[in-house]
């Protein structure tokens, strides 16, 4: 796109963990509309920009607008988590060794950071939102400002909730429902479920439990 932003965009790192080993990289863009007032949302992907496809050419991509951006009305820090998403990196070979525990407590971090050094959103409504994956990751960050809040640690946060979008919960029960969404979606018939589903059911489970070996060992 030519011409300047119709919003504010500020990116940069923030240091979390030990001697700020983990470098957590983000990008934040205030509310179009009223950054004092509106919501204050910690999303873990997207972004107001997309690729204009019809306009590019070879390896010199041109961008659009995304008028359905959730910036017109919020401001958001978008972060690449856990470390090694993005250009978030680690100063050590140690510090790319995480989990789901490890990475929420990081991102907790991040925040309490991230707000103390822009206290003007202190008392904006917070929100904790992500998709796919984030389904795992999300309810525990969000678990990590409640209890903080609790405890009394600083900064106070005005968490209001939390936002998934397609989430990934559980590798049984997600990759189980598949066959029977379809269905409830008239995408296979009901003779075909009937067949189906009984022997479908059994491989899937079998599926889902590959899955979650194969997560569990991307962090040992």
């Amino acid at each position: 796109m030519s011409g300047e932003l119709p919003f504010k965009l500020e990116t940069g790192y923030l240091g979390v963990g030990d001697s700020d080993d983990v470098q957590l990289f983000y990008y934040f863009i205030e509310s179009e509309r009223n950054p004092k007032e509106d919501p204050l949302v910690l999303w873990l992907t997207g972004g107001p920009l997309v690729f204009n496809y019809a306009d590019s050419s070879g390896n010199q991509p041109t961008l659009l607008l995304d008028p359905y951006s959730w910036t017109k009305l919020a401001n958001i820090i978008f972060l690449d988590q856990p470390v090694g998403t993005g250009f978030s990196y680690a100063k050590s070979s140690q510090g790319y060794m995480t989990g789901d525990a490890l990475s929420a407590a990081q991102t907790y971090e991040f925040l309490r950071k991230w707000i103390k050094d822009h206290p003007q959103f202190l008392k904006n409504p917070l929100y904790i939102g992500g998709d796919s994956y984030s389904g795992m990751t999300v309810p525990i960050i969000t678990q990590e400002v409640s209890e903080g809040n609790e405890v009394g640690r600083e900064p106070p946060m005005n968490l209001k909730g939390y936002i998934l979008g397609n989430p990934f919960t559980d590798p049984t029960y997600d990759v189980n429902s598949r066959f029977k969404f379809a269905h409830n979606m008239a995408l296979v018939s009901d003779a075909l479920y009937e067949v189906g589903w009984p022997g479908c059911g059994a491989m899937m489970e079998e599926v889902g439990l590959l899955l979650e070996i194969i997560w569990r060992l991307r962090f040992l």
